[in-house]
């Protein structure tokens, strides 16, 4: 046996001891993307009708630290929550993200080690392990394409819904800072 054969050997030992984490992932981040396409779908109902729980809930917070008498410039202050606030709504957008890279990686992963072990019943003649794990083969890749084609979706849609609420608490903060200052609120729109 060369040195080449014994390299041979060592990358199908790794790859094999790949299988079993790469088809748990996929199927893992399978089920974490039907609770969000759920969470998302209930999400898409609420707004429909109205309702924007995670806005209301900054909105109240915001209104909050406004009327607070904590030391400290006011608009330091709200300034620092809006930064906060945006940084929880752009983080489930940063994990959607992911999902849409992971996935395809992950189904490619887990169609190219059963192909290996496919060629290798081939070689033998062995037809159901060729069948059994092409059919392995296929399946991650279906997963992992389905994976990021619903984590793109939901979150392109939710981008969409992300930038919405950040512009109404930018425009509830101003607000808030007019109100503090004793300027009217509604002079700016008038005067434009």
């Amino acid at each position: 046996m060369t040195a080449i054969d014994h390299v041979r050997e060592v990358l199908h030992i790794v790859a094999g001891l790949l299988m079993w984490p790469v088809m748990v992932g996929l199927l893992g981040l399978a089920a974490a993307i039907l609770v969000t396409l759920g969470a998302y779908l209930r999400e898409a109902f609420d707004r429909w009708r109205g309702r924007r729980r995670e806005l209301d809930a900054a909105l109240g917070r915001l209104e909050t630290l406004a009327t607070s008498p904590a030391s400290g410039a006011l608009d330091l202050r709200i300034e620092k929550a809006l930064q906060d606030e945006e940084r929880k709504f752009w983080k489930a957008l940063a994990q959607l993200r992911l999902a849409v890279r992971v996935g395809p990686a992950l189904g490619l992963m887990g169609t190219l080690i059963p192909m290996a072990y496919a060629l290798g019943g081939l070689s033998e003649g062995n037809l159901p392990a060729l069948a059994s794990n092409m059919v392995t083969a296929f399946a991650a890749t279906v997963i992992g394409l389905a994976i990021s084609v619903v984590a793109y979706l939901i979150a392109a849609s939710r981008e969409a819904w992300v930038r919405s609420d950040t512009q109404a608490l930018s425009f509830r903060a101003e607000e808030l800072l007019r109100a503090a200052s004793g300027a009217d609120p509604s002079s700016s729109v008038q005067a434009s």
